[in-house]
């Protein structure tokens, strides 16, 4: 009677250190072949296995072994690519990005950036303390370019140190058109991968998609 293929029993004591899966494949093949000799040895000569079940049994495991190797090189080329990122975002760290985010205030000038309506006609800056209360409110040129935010009341005091938001509001003929945060320049302090993605950590503790950055600059040195 024809030898029945069985997968090998791990015996006591025996080391069952867990393989790559090229190793582990290349194992496996070795001992199937073996194990096809020896069920060729053995078969019975008055009903003898048909030489094409043979070929079917190693074009199915050269199927396995081929899909496998493919596997393990693309997730290595995955790896190495994600690598290759955060190495290129480590350098990002202790820079500053322009991004949609908060931004922590310790006495020097905050970059903004605002994209207002090409309808707008008035345009305010509305700051935010980190407990979401609005602190400021002043009136801005209409303009896409950037703006400085110096961080100082209209009686001339500085604001405490915190986390901002901020915020513009477009307008036209007295009407408000929109409320949107704008860009800020604001330290990064960490480089991460989420969910498949690259992600910013900033000063304030803000997370962003590494996508999401429009600018980068040295960090100012206030």
């Amino acid at each position: 009677m024809p030898a029945t293929l069985t997968a090998p029993v791990a015996q006591p004591g025996e080391n069952t250190n867990k393989l790559s899966a090229e190793e582990e494949l290349s194992s496996d093949f070795e001992t199937f072949l073996k194990m096809m000799t020896v069920q060729m040895q053995n078969q019975d000569p008055l009903n003898p296995m048909e030489s094409t079940e043979f070929a079917m049994q190693l074009a199915t495991f050269s199927g396995v072994e081929q899909q496998v190797r493919s596997n393990s090189l693309l997730d290595g080329m995955s790896t190495k690519l994600d690598l290759m990122g955060l190495n290129d975002l480590a350098g990002w760290v202790g820079m500053e990005a322009r991004v949609v985010s908060s931004a922590k205030f310790d006495g020097t000038p905050i970059t903004l950036k605002g994209s207002p309506p090409t309808t707008a006609d008035a345009t305010h800056l509305v700051v935010k303390n980190g407990d979401g209360t609005i602190v400021q409110k002043t009136q801005v040129p209409v303009s896409s370019e950037q703006v400085s935010w110096a961080g100082v009341a209209e009686s001339g005091t500085p604001f405490p140190s915190d986390t901002y938001t901020f915020e513009l509001e477009s307008w036209s003929e007295g009407k408000l058109l929109e409320t949107s945060q704008m860009e800020v320049y604001t330290r990064i302090v960490e480089t991460r991968k989420e969910d498949g993605s690259l992600k910013l950590v900033t000063e304030s503790g803000h997370t962003v998609g590494a996508n999401d950055v429009s600018a980068l600059r040295e960090a100012s040195k206030g």
